[in-house]
């Protein structure tokens, strides 16, 4: 990591900065990538028995095209290169092959959230606004070695902010083809050193964590945030997604797909 090691963000958080602890934060959507986009759709749609809801046209600024599912109000989207040298083809060959890759939050106070990342000097690597479908989004995208784990982007969305309201990356209509009797309420971090981790992304968020066993927990207004040691010998990573709704337990694209008790 840059200059923040773990307790150095833990002592700034704690003593000297506040804003966010009376904010909502929701997990909002996953995102995956992989060398192909065709396969991870079709594995996807047969696992979570929903179609795709959306394929954003805005993502081929980035050399990427992608798919989305909607799943009561939260996202899977996967994500393939387009073309060569792109950030998300670098981050496949670290990880050697299809992965976990981004974790989206959304908040009802994108300024506090700002203000807060700028005081514990975290990167903001992308800060975009945009008017989509007559939805307004704000997202900041934070530096990946800064907060470890994963890309991490907290957004705000409106008008309409209810779960099964505004979401301006999965297009207009994404309703039409959502699954209400399933939702990601989990996402699950690998890292050699889980405690530091923990405690990184605690004081990012300014939420507590609690530990059971080898597995760190960060509960959020809407899902949770665990950590646990690598066990799949590929390092530091997005290893895992729960999923309330799913009848048992399934891999694709890098990635176990766990029932919410799994």
């Amino acid at each position: 990591m840059r200059a923040l090691s773990p307790p150095c963000v833990r002592c700034v958080a704690r003593e000297t900065i506040t804003g966010l602890e009376r904010v909502v934060l929701r997990l909002r959507q996953i995102a995956v990538v992989a060398d192909e986009l065709a396969p991870q759709v079709a594995d996807f749609t047969r696992i979570l028995g929903a179609e795709v809801c959306y394929r954003d046209p805005g993502v081929g600024k980035y050399g990427l095209e992608n798919a989305l599912w909607a799943l009561g109000g939260t996202f899977l989207e996967a994500l393939a290169p387009t073309r060569p040298d792109t950030t998300a083809g670098r981050y496949l060959d670290r990880r050697g092959g299809p992965t976990g890759y981004m974790l989206i939050l959304d908040t009802d106070d994108i300024a506090a959230v700002r203000l807060r990342m700028t005081m514990l000097g975290m990167r903001i690597v992308e800060d975009l606004t945009v008017d989509l479908h007559g939805q307004q989004a704000t997202a900041l995208h934070l530096h990946p070695r800064d907060t470890g784990g994963c890309l991490l982007s907290i957004d705000r969305h409106g008008p309409n902010p209810a779960l099964m309201g505004s979401y301006a990356w999965a297009g207009p209509d994404w309703q039409r083809a959502c699954r209400p009797d399933r939702a990601i309420t989990g996402v699950v971090l690998a890292a050699d050193q889980p405690m530091d981790l923990i405690g990184r992304w605690g004081a990012i968020l300014a939420r507590p964590w609690e530990q059971r066993g080898d597995t760190w927990r960060i509960r959020l207004d809407h899902g949770q945030i665990d950590v646990v040691p690598v066990r799949d010998g590929r390092g530091e990573g997005l290893s895992a997604i729960r999923v309330a709704g799913l009848a048992a337990p399934a891999h694709a694209c890098g990635i176990d797909l766990l029932p919410e008790d799994g």
